[in-house]
């Protein structure tokens, strides 16, 4: 028998938020309480990994952000039109249950996030994290993310990079 593959979708009023646990209490308490409603009011694009069981093994959000060009490193910065702010997206929370740790899951929303986020017809520079701690930042900098000169947890990963990854 195959194993069903992996599901990545919107959240929804039938997925069951109360058992996850990712050990991090502002995440769990966000999907638990807030992602619907950000949801419905358009504020962030909250997605699950839902297992075939129907548990969540982890999810992320997206919404739109603006960064200041003086923010980004200057050789980035001096490719870009000199507005103030330029689009991007945010990756705004990515978390893993706790049962599930350590089997790539994250990654596998890694990826779904920036394909979502590179195959939208929105403009958007690049893809920003806000890393929680100095575990995540180790994680998003394996994953390619470069770090904002004067933020060391606020990382980004140009669209066009994130171009090749898909072609």
């Amino acid at each position: 028998m195959a194993a069903e593959p992996l599901r990545i979708e919107a959240l929804g009023s039938h997925h069951d938020r109360t058992r996850f646990e990712s050990g991090v209490e502002p995440l769990d308490r966000y999907l638990r309480n807030q992602a619907g409603q950000d949801a419905r009011k358009n504020i962030a694009a909250p997605f699950v990994l839902e297992l075939p069981d129907g548990d969540i093994a982890g999810y992320y959000t997206l919404s739109a952000t603006a960064v200041k060009l003086e923010e980004l490193p200057e050789a980035v910065a001096r490719r870009l039109p000199r507005y103030p702010l330029v689009p991007a997206t945010l990756l705004g929370r990515l978390a893993v249950d706790l049962r599930f740790r350590g089997i790539g899951y994250g990654r596998f929303m890694l990826a779904d996030a920036l394909h979502r986020a590179v195959r939208s017809e929105i403009a958007s520079f690049a893809v920003i994290v806000d890393a929680k701690d100095d575990e995540a930042r180790r994680f998003y900098l394996r994953e390619s993310f470069l770090a904002f000169p004067d933020q060391p947890k606020r990382l980004f990963l140009q669209m066009q990079v994130i171009a090749k990854l898909f072609e």
